[in-house]
């Protein structure tokens, strides 16, 4: 039998330079599945994404989703993309091993935790007070440079990934430190600067964009400090649920957040394309 993958759309382009097309999956041209292909928002049309690939039950566990995936690489070759991303809900079964399968490499996953109605408090010897402008700008600096960084080591070339860092801070700071919706906190202990906390307020959740205990503090708890300081902002802004993306390979973090309770909601794959 043959696996093919027909357009169901002519080729769409987005008013933000991204395209993509909707295709059927097709056994002998018998309709077996959807995929939905594209080009990133973030990262342009160099990187493809796989916004949705769906098999219909009767043809599951045939190999039809290899096959359709593989047909949405070489489109996506066909398009200039030198990648392709993936996200797969963490009780996808089929979908995570079809990631592993064809060498998709695991990038971030994406957390989140409810919240109940009180504040937890921090330990005594902690206080956390808001950054000042001459600390945000030392902080901006540093954080888009760690930022891009952090790209880069997975597979992110570097013009990419600076533009990236910088877009995403023009985007989400076009006031800076006065942002709407975004605060900004310095954590001391014992009067000592030990970490940085940067929270976003969205209608539903918060968000935890940056937290970061300073290099010659850590492994003393400040890491838990901080997102128990985050959890207490929300908690006072009235969000009822806070998430935060984290890198793979960073496992203290994942480590410390599968701690306080949060769960996974989103493993973030990504393949090279030769």
């Amino acid at each position: 039998m043959t696996t093919t993958l027909r357009p169901t759309e002519p080729l769409q382009r987005a008013a933000d330079g991204t395209r993509s097309r909707r295709y059927h999956v097709c056994v002998n041209g018998r309709r077996a599945g959807a995929i939905h292909l594209g080009t990133s928002r973030a990262f342009g049309g160099s990187v493809a994404v796989i916004h949705k690939l769906r098999i219909d039950e009767p043809d599951r566990r045939r190999g039809r989703g290899t096959v359709a995936a593989l047909a949405a690489e070489e489109i996506a070759r066909g398009w200039g993309c030198r990648q392709i991303e993936a996200s797969v809900a963490p009780d996808a079964e089929a979908g995570l091993r079809l990631a592993s399968a064809l060498g998709y490499v695991l990038r971030t996953r994406g957390m989140t935790k409810p919240l109940g109605d009180t504040p937890p408090t921090l330990p005594a010897d902690s206080r956390a007070r808001p950054m000042g402008p001459d600390e945000f700008g030392a902080w901006q600096a540093y954080e888009s440079e760690q930022y891009a960084r952090t790209w880069i080591e997975r597979g992110v070339p570097e013009t990419e990934a600076y533009a990236k860092a910088r877009s995403d801070h023009e985007t989400l700071l076009p006031r800076g430190l006065d942002t709407e919706n975004m605060l900004f906190s310095v954590l001391e202990h014992e009067g000592t600067r030990v970490g940085v906390l940067w929270l976003a307020l969205s209608e539903d959740r918060a968000y935890v964009f940056d937290v970061e205990a300073e290099a010659a503090h850590r492994g003393r708890g400040h890491g838990r400090t901080l997102m128990l300081l985050a959890e207490s902002q929300a908690i006072a802004a009235g969000r009822p649920l806070i998430g935060l993306n984290v890198f793979a390979g960073n496992t203290a973090a994942e480590r410390l957040y599968e701690s306080l309770g949060y769960e996974t909601t989103r493993y973030s794959f990504y393949k090279p394309l030769q």
